[in-house]
């Protein structure tokens, strides 16, 4: 179908474009922006005045809980989530059951995804066979099926051979290795950051040492066996200082953090509120402050919604019994502008972290930019609206979020993907819409 989405203010980190102007589309690519390329003829146009036209968003870290777990979430659930939310490229971690560890579940999962024909996932393979950090995982037949990088997801390695072997593997093959840095030792008994707060509520504590100490593992290897490493949701203010002494060595190193940890700090826990227990925990204020203050200055690369559905039995429970998890794909954009808004950074610089500059750490060339002749991707959202966030208004099968009950900014208005209108609100809605 051909498109036209008029009169948006176009909004394009890749190519440094904040400028109103038509976007015309056709055959699921963007075929010209400002003038219509010779012949085309509009089957249907989006009037975008007053709005936001910008690629479509790239995620990180989103569980879509398929195979294994659909009891909290199914595929056709949070891909809806995500087309309201805007998010048009999904990274999924590894931690399904059975874990992403062989070919033929890689292409089950890109098979049940594309007959939905919604967002493009892209999986993220398992580094060990069943997580278990006793055998390496074929990597190269994983890439095969569709993998784009290799992780233990929130399962920390205990045998530091067994990574060596991994990192040496990926080098190899120039495959990127995604690492949470959490020290098992340290963290798997623990339950919220390891300070006052622990302290006053009686919860076990998981301390920074967790983090760093992993990351000097984890970089430490990956200097002797050359890996592009990947480190994901980080969570301190000291594991962001040893990336960026990695840097300044000439390390191939990049990050992510989630929006739960440039928004929240342990404080925000209050009277045990298990929303808020999550991996890794909600750190200090001083570590929330030099997090968003990083992601602000480029030092962490992307923006992440660390998306993990919980059923509602699994958090009605005391803080430390909960499961750790929260819902944010519809949450990635309005977070993501009430950071830049804080920072004091331009929408244009803002956005980057939810789509060009995520497209480099997964590697997506077609999207994530909306050069002519790219993939027809497209967001459009309202930045002047403001939403309250309600258990009804989401659409994910998960309600966890610490967020409900916040007026957040920012409402999506349409998303596109590979041109096709998949989440779009009628002239009815808009006018009722905050």
């Amino acid at each position: 179908m051909n498109i036209l989405i008029s009169n948006g203010r176009v909004v394009d980190p890749a190519n440094r474009t904040d400028a109103v102007q038509n976007v015309y589309v056709a055959g699921g690519k963007i075929v010209a922006l400002g003038r219509a390329p010779d012949g085309f003829t509009a089957e249907r146009t989006i009037d975008a005045s007053g709005l936001v036209v910008a690629p479509g968003f790239i995620d990180l870290a989103a569980r879509l809980r398929e195979p294994g777990y659909e009891y909290r979430a199914t595929l056709e659930s949070e891909m809806e989530a995500a087309m309201a939310g805007g998010v048009t490229s999904l990274a999924i971690p590894p931690d399904t059951d059975p874990a992403l560890d062989e070919p033929g579940l890689v292409e089950m999962l890109t098979y049940r995804a594309k007959k939905l024909n919604r967002a493009h996932i892209y999986p993220v393979g398992a580094l060990t066979i069943g997580l278990e950090g006793e055998r390496l995982s074929e990597m190269a037949e994983l890439v095969e099926a569709g993998c784009v990088a290799f992780s233990q997801a929130n399962v920390p390695l205990v045998d530091n051979t067994v990574l060596m072997r991994a990192l040496q593997y990926a080098a190899t093959f120039g495959f990127r290795v995604w690492l949470q840095p959490l020290a098992p030792f340290l963290s798997q008994v623990g339950h919220a950051h390891d300070g006052e707060v622990a302290t006053r509520l009686g919860l076990s504590g998981i301390p920074v040492a967790a983090e760093t100490v992993a990351l000097y593992t984890y970089l430490e290897l990956a200097r002797l066996t050359g890996a592009r490493l990947h480190i994901t949701r980080l969570s301190s203010a000291a594991g962001l200082a040893l990336i960026d002494q990695a840097r300044a060595e000439g390390m191939d190193v990049s990050c992510d953090v989630s929006i739960n940890h440039v928004h929240l700090c342990d404080m925000d826990i209050g009277y045990f509120n298990s929303n808020c227990h999550l991996v890794p925990p909600l750190r200090s204020q001083r570590d929330r402050e030099a997090l968003a203050r990083g992601l602000a200055e480029g030092r962490i690369n992307a923006l992440c919604s660390d998306h993990t559905p919980v059923d509602d039995d699994a958090k009605q429970t005391p803080f430390s019994e909960s499961e750790p998890g929260a819902t944010g794909l519809e949450l990635l954009l309005p977070l993501t502008l009430k950071w830049a808004d804080r920072a004091g950074l331009a929408l244009l610089d803002g956005l980057a972290r939810i789509t060009s500059d995520a497209a480099k750490i997964v590697g997506i060339t077609k999207a994530g930019h909306l050069s002519v002749g790219a993939r027809a991707d497209v967001c459009v959202f309202d930045p002047d609206a403001h939403v309250t966030i309600t258990r009804e208004g989401l659409r994910s099968q998960g309600k966890n979020t610490p967020f409900l009950g916040m007026e957040l900014p920012g409402k999506v208005r349409y998303t596109l993907v590979e041109g096709q209108v998949m989440y779009g609100l009628s002239e009815q809605q808009k006018v009722q819409s905050p």
